[in-house]
């Protein structure tokens, strides 16, 4: 099997990486996550299995480093003011959206941003957040549960 070179394999996988990140962290902490999900995606493709799902493992690097961030944000001061809007992203994202989001508990957030964004299923998600199969379908579906009863714009693309 040929290994496609990792500019391609960014390509493809990094808007969905960005919009999973940006759905666990917020708009705020997405980019940096972003790039630092690559940067060890990077380091480690060299030994990444011929037949390894890069998508699922670009997802549990992410849910890595969003772990990282959470922690670093724990640790640090809090911050104070608006934080100023990133020039050419923030048409991409919903404001009312990641409110929404970020009132989830955090397995539901993951497991709505690891299936809805990702596309990932349901038995690689129990793997990535440490549960069972059965635990991830029940968060997703509670996160999209909770989300349609506050978040105001439909959700019908959502699919299970």
């Amino acid at each position: 099997m040929i290994v496609k070179p990792f500019e391609q394999v960014v390509a493809e996988h990094g808007p969905m990486v960005l919009r999973v990140c940006r759905a666990v962290l917020g708009p705020a902490d997405a980019e940096d996550a972003w790039s630092e999900t690559f940067l060890s995606a990077l380091k480690a493709y060299p030994e990444l299995p011929a037949d390894a799902n890069v998508q699922a493992w670009l997802v549990t690097i992410a849910h890595r480093k969003a772990i990282d961030v959470t922690r670093a944000q724990a640790r640090g001061p809090v911050p104070v003011g608006e934080v100023p809007d990133r020039p050419g992203r923030a048409e991409e994202w919903d404001g009312d959206l990641w409110s929404a989001l970020a009132k989830l508990p955090d397995k539901q957030r993951a497991a709505v941003a690891y299936h809805y964004l990702a596309g990932l299923p349901y038995r690689e998600i129990a793997e990535i957040t440490g549960g069972t199969t059965d635990a991830a379908r029940r968060a997703a579906a509670d996160g999209v549960k909770a989300l349609r009863a506050t978040y105001p714009v439909s959700l019908e693309g959502a699919h299970s």
